[in-house]
C-alpha cells in the first residue's frame, strides 16, 4: 500500500484543528478508557494506523496486553467493567450508526452511566476517532511495521 498523502507534512488547520479538540477531549474524559475505545473503533474501522497508534497509548496508559487482545470480544469477556462496557457499546453504536441508528437502549444506558458533560466529550472522542480513521484510511497512512518493509 502506497501512502497518497502526509497529512502531517504541513501546516494545516484543519488537522490543526482536530488536534486541538482531541487535547480538549483529553481532559475532559477518563484516557485510558478513551484509548480503549478508540481501540476498538479503529478495529471496527479496520485502520492498522490508528490501531498501532492506540494500542501503544492504551499501553502506555497502564492498559494490559490480555484486555486489548480480546476488545473485539469484549461482550464475552468479564475483564471489562460495567462503564467500559457501557462506553464501547456506545462507541460502536455511534460507530455504526447507519445500521444502529443510536438505539434508545444503549443511549439511556450510557445517560445513566456517565455524566452528560461524560457523555458529551465520550461521544466528541468516538466521533474524533471516526474522523481519524478515514483520513488515515483515505490517504493509506501506513503502519510502522509497512514503513520498514518498504524501506
Amino acid at each position: 500500500m502506497t501512502q497518497r498523502l502526509n497529512i502531517f507534512a504541513q501546516k494545516n488547520e484543519g488537522i490543526d484543528s482536530l488536534i486541538a479538540a482531541e487535547t480538549w477531549i483529553s481532559k475532559q474524559f477518563d484516557p485510558k478508557l478513551l484509548e480503549l475505545v478508540k481501540v476498538r473503533v479503529s478495529q471496527i474501522n479496520g485502520c492498522a494506523h490508528c490501531l498501532h497508534m492506540h494500542r501503544q497509548d492504551a499501553l502506555k496508559q497502564g492498559e494490559d496486553e490480555v484486555r486489548l487482545m480480546l476488545l473485539s470480544a469484549w461482550r464475552e469477556s468479564e475483564l471489562y467493567s460495567e462503564r467500559e462496557r457501557t462506553a464501547l457499546g456506545w462507541a460502536e453504536s455511534l460507530t455504526r450508526i447507519a445500521e444502529s441508528h443510536a438505539a434508545d437502549a444503549v443511549y439511556e444506558e450510557a445517560k445513566s452511566t456517565f455524566s452528560e458533560d461524560e457523555l458529551i466529550a465520550l461521544s466528541i472522542g468516538i466521533a474524533m476517532i471516526n474522523a481519524w480513521n478515514r483520513l488515515a484510511i483515505g490517504f493509506r497512512l501506513q503502519h510502522p511495521a509497512d514503513r520498514k518493509r518498504a524501506a
